[in-house]
């Protein structure tokens, strides 16, 4: 029979348990995975906004266009910046990190928006949407392999 105490049970689960370790980032995107991002990001900016200056649309609307990728571009990147920051334990309001994520999706709504109601053939409005997309992703990697390179150097300071 065994008769085991809790008191006994729960020493030995505690012995057991490996600690956490905290993770360490130490490994540095390559200068290849860096490039590919800022390729891209310029291929998507550099699209969207030679479609937009060879559209056939008024000045306002392409105005709201470039204005929509300008505040996209923004919000992905505070959207970025606020995850990474909390990360490294680095104070984030949640009012900021709230207010990031929703103009990152205001951001995508309004080029949905204006995208449907447009007099544009589906293929233009495909291309606007995938340059646009491409644009805000590449520019979340972009922003990561930045701050990962700043993040790694700035520990290696620390260690001398």
């Amino acid at each position: 029979m065994n008769y085991q105490t809790t008191v006994s049970v729960d020493e030995k689960s505690k012995e057991t348990k490996p600690k956490k370790e905290k993770k360490v980032y130490d490994q540095k995107p390559t200068s290849a995975f860096i490039g590919a991002s800022w390729a891209a990001l310029l291929v998507g900016i550099v699209s969207y906004c030679i479609g937009l200056w060879n559209a056939d649309m008024l000045l306002n609307e392409k105005g709201y266009y470039f204005t929509i990728l300008l505040f996209g571009l923004f919000s992905v990147i505070s959207v970025q910046k606020a995850v990474r920051d909390k990360l490294e334990n680095i104070p984030v309001t949640d009012i900021y990190y709230s207010i990031s994520w929703f103009t990152t999706v205001i951001s995508i709504v309004l080029l949905i928006i204006g995208l449907w109601n447009a007099d544009l053939l589906l293929s233009e409005k495909g291309f606007y949407a995938m340059s646009f997309l491409l644009s805000l992703f590449s520019a979340i990697a972009v922003q990561k392999n930045t701050r990962d390179v700043q993040y790694i150097e700035r520990s290696a300071e620390d260690k001398k």
